[in-house]
């Protein structure tokens, strides 16, 4: 069973990572503020990152104990490599759709707001960014079956 300490060292981590986000929108932005703020959310970030890495929140292996099936579980360079491709294909795909969503998107928004007819035509570069994600997915699920 985990301790109370166990349950609350990831809830720090989390709290340690986002509190300086809120004295970044509290506050008044100016470039310089800015700057220095992200510079400290990238350091507490890195710090909590390595301090996680160090002490693995004090080696949390109360729901792998005591089942042989846990730690029996082996497997092939191949299927690793099948896994990591699966994972690549997803997330690769995801940022790209992201990435055509928000510079099509605006674009989009501008063309519509200009004239209403444009919607059917602008909506169109929109679905395609979001459509390639969906392929990513696919594909992914298409190389897991075949693990």
């Amino acid at each position: 069973m985990l301790t109370l300490l166990e349950m609350l060292l990831p809830l720090i981590a989390v709290i340690l990572v986002i509190a300086p986000l809120f004295f970044i929108y509290k506050k008044g932005a100016s470039a310089e503020n800015l700057k220095t703020k992200l510079i400290a959310q990238i350091c507490v970030f890195g710090g909590v990152f390595v301090l996680a890495v160090l002490f693995q929140f004090g080696g949390v292996h109360a729901l792998a104990e005591g089942t042989a099936a846990a730690n029996s579980i082996t497997g092939t360079l191949a299927q690793g490599m099948g896994f990591v491709a699966a994972a690549l294909a997803t997330g690769c795909s995801a940022i790209g759709a992201g990435w055509a969503v928000a510079s099509a998107a605006p674009a989009a928004i501008g063309a519509i707001s200009e004239n209403s007819e444009n919607f059917g035509k602008a909506i169109i570069f929109v679905a395609l960014g979001e459509g390639v994600a969906i392929y990513g997915l696919l594909i992914s699920i298409l190389i897991i079956n075949k693990l």
